[in-house]
């Protein structure tokens, strides 16, 4: 007691003894930070009058427990508004294992609508009913790497339908259509390694990706079908394909559906699929289902932000909520973006409007120098000026020539451009001559990023230089 009364006189004393004085500066910084500002004014000046452990780690809107996920494709608290989806998917699975057919999925919509966590979500029910998934971050590239990440995922989906010294015939069959497809690309046996089986001749071997692709699917549904078990294919920014990959793609799950073999493929991408499909095959409105994916709707927006904190005996006031909502939008990455920040500065239980509306402007904040920076910093000074033309127009798909007539240019010299910023994934085309954004919200940072300009125009001299 005596060493703490010391440091209690003493008040300029880093090396206080935290039971018995005041907080030495380090910890108040770090108290400033953790706790409810109402009690931290108290509990900096004399933190022998509550517990200092409790308070930093067990108040009710503690950093350290906040519940909201404004992560890249990480999986939320609460996954609201997708009901559908998730039985349509159900019954995919079901109906595939029981021998029917059943129409594959690729979910469309928006950046931060929630297609990747609907692929997780996806993964872990098909896990959970020992299916083998494979899973695919697709990016641009040329046939040839593709062709050496789908052997290196097939692999992976014929150790997950069985263990190697357990494959049946349809298995070790399986696996040598896979070394087969492989090594086209990789002759030096890597991408095969562990499989112990020779090639098969005239198998999976043409160099032609859209015969090899199909039957490398056939043989790995044969085996599945063989252990009672099925694969799902979930690729994610499907968008990003190039036509003869897509073309490929279709092509082998449409003869996995004429063999009635457990092979399905679920994918995630922009708006523009569905149309990349129909034009790649035909047949493709009749292999896959589109559901389309978007905001949520007010209520399930509400209980998405509320959900989370009510769990931890946290609520919100009307007008918080409203504010929120409204903010939002309804689209499910701002709204774990806004709940995730005002979590952090609220003093709860109750969440305020008035705290509401302070989250509001940090979160604009972050969203302008990270989320839509990224994407606005990826392009060229006309593809901005093209953009913000669009802007200005409004949040709304937007007819070629109006956009070109801002720009004081025809449809035909914006069309490169144009097109260029639907290959970035920027822009996507909903109806023929129109064209809208891609990520919600990106109208209103255009218009406080940047003037309406009308950029020079270029001579042929300057422009081919």
């Amino acid at each position: 007691m005596e060493d703490g009364g010391a440091g209690h006189d003493e008040q300029s004393s880093d090396a206080t003894d935290i039971q018995g004085g005041r907080l030495r500066h380090s910890d108040r910084s770090r108290l400033q930070g953790c706790l409810p500002r109402s009690v931290a004014k108290v509990f900096t000046v004399y933190p022998c009058l509550i517990n200092l452990e409790y308070l930093c780690y067990s108040g009710p809107v503690d950093p350290r427990n906040n519940p909201y996920t404004p992560n890249a494709g990480a999986q939320p608290p609460l996954l609201v508004g997708r009901d559908d989806q998730l039985e349509t998917f159900d019954l995919l699975l079901a109906r595939l294992r029981d021998g029917y057919a059943e129409q594959s999925m690729i979910i469309t919509g928006l950046r931060g609508v929630g297609k990747t966590v609907l692929l997780n979500e996806f993964r872990a029910r098909a896990e959970a009913a020992d299916w083998a998934v494979v899973e695919i971050e697709v990016s641009k590239h040329d046939d040839t790497t593709f062709r050496r990440i789908m052997a290196r995922e097939t692999r992976r989906a014929l150790f997950s339908i069985a263990p190697r010294v357990k494959w049946k015939d349809k298995g070790r069959r399986a696996a040598a259509a896979l070394k087969s497809f492989s090594l086209t690309v990789s002759p030096d046996g890597s991408l095969t390694a562990g499989l112990d089986v020779e090639a098969i001749d005239g198998v999976a071997d043409s160099g032609m990706l859209d015969a090899d692709l199909t039957d490398l699917f056939v043989a790995l549904g044969e085996a599945a079908q063989d252990h009672g078990t099925g694969v799902v294919f979930l690729l994610d920014e499907i968008q990003f394909l190039s036509v003869v990959q897509l073309e490929s793609l279709i092509a082998a799950m449409h003869r996995t559906v004429q063999r009635s073999l457990p092979v399905t493929l679920v994918a995630a991408g922009l708006p523009q699929i569905p149309e990349l499909a129909g034009e790649a095959k035909s047949y493709a409105e009749r292999l896959f289902k589109f559901p389309a994916i978007g905001r949520l709707s007010n209520d399930d927006a509400a209980e998405a932000l509320e959900g989370p904190a009510r769990s931890l005996s946290v609520t919100f006031e009307d007008k918080a909520v409203d504010l929120i909502v409204g903010y939002t939008e309804g689209y499910p990455y701002f709204i774990q973006e806004c709940g995730k920040a005002v979590w952090d500065l609220a003093d709860g239980p109750a969440i305020r409007g008035t705290e509401a509306s302070a989250a509001l402007a940090v979160v604009e904040e972050k969203l302008d120098g990270s989320f839509f920076r990224v994407r606005l910093d990826r392009t060229t000074d006309l593809e901005r000026a093209y953009l913000r033309a669009m802007a200005e127009l409004g949040p709304d798909a937007h007819a070629a020539a109006d956009v070109a007539g801002l720009l004081d240019r025809t449809s035909q010299q914006c069309g490169p451009t144009r097109a260029r910023l639907i290959d970035k994934g920027l822009l996507y085309t909903p109806n023929f001559g129109f064209a809208a954004f891609t990520v919600p919200k990106f109208d209103q940072f255009l218009k406080r990023a940047l003037p309406l300009e009308v950029p020079p125009k270029r001579t042929r001299r300057e422009a081919s230089t």
